[in-house]
């Protein structure tokens, strides 16, 4: 009995003093979670006397639709028996990068396998964990240059066209709608805008005698509501696919067509002929044999959005951003087109004014009819701007300047005084543009500089130079300039002939001395996108560039200020502060 109770007690005692192991769960917690830098922040939670064995984690992506590891961020090791383990939870940084054209959120699969022990004796077998994310793939570069994500407490680390972009993402359906609705009447203020005035007006006129301030609405409305379904259209298929079907519109084949179409509306106006609809036509489109224009209006109105203000700024950069993260086309295309509404609504206003103060037929009718003609066929000549040199495009005006002074009487005697003052003063005007493109000058605003004194004229010349950029149409080229400048600060400006925001940088930003001085500091480098062909495509989407103007810079490690990219024309003094920033 004695041996039997001493044989229990040695059992109790025996077992007893063995250690408590923990379980696999107990002993380690893996997480893993995208952070706000657009990286995987992996982490090993250890419970206590457990450590784990530095080469038996592994960080691998399974499954990235494109994206993989750039980098990895480990926490320091320390040496444990021979072994560098890590005796404290560790905490990895994961950086990522793209394979070029990869855009939107991407799916990715990523596994972290691990192996530890406990300093009671026991060694784990090697485990392994699966995480699935959604990664946004806009926030990363083809070089793996992670872009941090919005911090609404600190605004100047987010881009404005990454900021609206935000906006779409967390805002309600109404805030974006109005939201966007002001930003296209803020828009209605850019060149872009412009030259659709004297075509609604040359259309509303063009209607002729008959023309009421309701029809005068009417084509308003079918306008704009065309040119904003070509905005809201071109502005999806570029956010989803990343191609700027406007910019693919300003091949010169195009530009000379459409200069053409309003060639033909100028004739029309000026009394040649009369622009309408073949009457098989308006027999199926028309309820009575009334020919209503609407359908020519809204024609004229989707390809004027499309070839007449090929424009990108913050507002539709944002939106285009938002699309191609998302691909949400259906708030996006929302948002594009409660902005053409807004760039719009300025128009409607125009065309019915031409239709309210329609002067009743005679004299006064030819003479307004022959101003829009006249008007109609200045647009096409702007547009040929973007396609042949400017001498020709400056004769072109002055040719076109000297005949409507003449018709308007500059060389007569009898007339109205404020007809014939008019005249004079534009065939004046003209007359010195003829002058100055014969002695080759191209200038619109200083014709006859070339006058002045040797003195004077190389004093007018530096006023009036502009800053030099590099040209580059590739990424070889870009790739190429940026390793030659490392070590400097460089702004890339993206642009093009027929952008009519990128004329408006050159000539009242860069010609700004102020802004020439601070520019001083900077390599600059202009990616001419005038062709559009594939390696100007390629070279816009690597940076995400939807079209132009955008201007990109680099720090002195070549990697891209992302916070900073400008979209669409700035002011000298906004972008003098925006450059002190850098």
């Amino acid at each position: 009995m004695k041996k039997i109770i001493l044989f229990v007690l040695s059992s109790i005692l025996l077992f007893g003093a063995q250690p408590k192991f923990l379980m696999p769960e107990e002993a380690f917690n893996p997480t893993a979670k995208i952070n706000d830098n657009t990286q995987i922040e992996a982490k090993i939670e250890i419970a206590k006397e457990i450590y784990l064995y530095k080469d038996a984690v592994k960080l691998i992506i399974k499954d990235g639709s494109g994206i993989s590891i750039k980098n990895i961020k480990s926490p320091k090791s320390v040496e444990h028996d021979g072994d560098m383990v890590y005796l404290e939870s560790p905490t990895f940084f994961i950086d990522l990068k793209k394979e070029s054209g990869v855009t939107g959120i991407k799916s990715v699969e990523f596994e972290l396998t691990y192996q530890g022990c406990s300093e009671l004796g026991l060694c784990y077998e090697p485990y392994t964990n699966s995480f699935k994310f959604d990664v946004d793939s806009s926030r990363l570069s083809s070089e793996g240059q992670n872009l941090p994500l919005q911090k609404s407490e600190v605004a100047e680390d987010v881009s404005e066209s990454d900021s609206i972009a935000n906006t779409i993402k967390s805002g309600s359906v109404i805030v974006i709608l109005l939201t966007f609705l002001g930003f296209g009447l803020l828009l209605a203020l850019t060149p872009c805008v412009f030259p659709m005035i004297p075509i609604i007006s040359g259309v509303i006129i063009s209607q002729g005698e008959g023309i009421t301030t309701k029809k005068a609405f009417m084509l308003s409305i079918v306008y704009v509501l065309a040119m904003a379904v070509a905005y809201t259209i071109a502005g999806v298929l570029a956010g989803l696919f990343g191609s700027n079907l406007q910019a693919a519109l300003q091949t010169p084949w195009v530009i000379y067509s459409f200069s053409g179409v309003f060639v033909v509306l100028a004739m029309s106006m000026f009394g040649f002929f009369e622009l309408k609809l073949p009457n098989f036509i308006i027999e199926k489109v028309s309820s009575n044999n009334n020919p209503n224009g609407y359908i020519g209006v809204a024609i004229m109105g989707f390809l004027s959005a499309l070839i007449v203000g090929p424009c990108v700024a913050a507002p539709l950069a944002g939106a285009l951003v938002y699309i191609g993260q998302t691909g949400d086309a259906v708030l996006g295309g929302m948002a594009l087109f409660s902005m053409s509404i807004g760039m719009g609504l300025p128009l409607i206003v125009v065309g019915v004014s031409a239709g309210k103060f329609m002067p009743k037929p005679g004299a006064w009718m030819t003479m307004v009819s022959a101003v829009f003609g006249v008007m109609m066929l200045g647009v096409a000549v702007w547009m040929l701007e973007r396609i042949v040199d400017a001498q020709i495009t400056t004769l072109l005006y002055s040719v076109l300047g000297i005949g409507f002074a003449i018709y308007l009487g500059a060389l007569e005697r009898d007339g109205h005084i404020f007809k014939r003052t008019t005249a004079v003063i534009i065939f004046v005007y003209s007359i010195a543009l003829f002058i100055g493109v014969m002695a080759g000058s191209s200038s619109m605003t200083k014709p006859l500089w070339f006058l002045n004194s040797p003195s004077a004229t190389v004093g007018s010349q530096n006023v009036t130079s502009h800053v030099k950029f590099e040209k580059v149409t590739s990424v070889k080229e870009l790739d190429a300039l940026l390793a030659k400048n490392s070590g400097k600060k460089i702004m890339l400006d993206f642009s093009a002939d027929w952008c009519a925001s990128c004329k408006e940088l050159d000539e009242i930003t860069f010609a700004d001395e102020r802004v020439k001085a601070k520019l001083g500091e900077f390599v600059l480098i202009r990616a001419d996108l005038t062709d559009n062909e594939q390696a100007q495509k390629e070279l816009s989407k690597k940076y995400g560039v939807f079209g132009p103007p955008v201007m990109i810079f680099f720090d002195e490690n070549l990697k891209v200020l992302s916070a900073k990219t400008i979209v669409g024309f700035i002011e000298p003094d906004e972008f003098l502060a925006h450059l002190g920033k850098i």
